[in-house]
């Protein structure tokens, strides 16, 4: 599984990351988390908003900070 973490770098986009890593960790699975900071790949996705979470190349969450949660559902399911 992979998961990408879309965002320039700013706070919001780092505290997206470090939900992600730990729901990776707590759900137990195996993925590699990216993080995405190049514009044109963001938009590429058709992300107009960050940060944004593509979890197997699907966006799943676009401007705004996931909850764990939910994060988890995404990648258990």
């Amino acid at each position: 599984m992979i998961i990408k973490v879309l965002g320039p770098g700013c706070s919001k986009c780092s505290k997206t990351e470090a939900i992600v890593k730990e729901a990776v960790a707590e759900a137990g699975v195996t993925a590699t988390v990216e993080k995405i900071t190049d514009l044109l790949a963001i938009g590429s996705y058709g992300v107009f908003g960050t940060p944004a979470v593509v979890v197997n190349e699907e966006v799943k969450s676009v401007g705004k900070i996931p909850k764990k949660e939910d994060v988890i559902t995404w990648i258990t399911a």
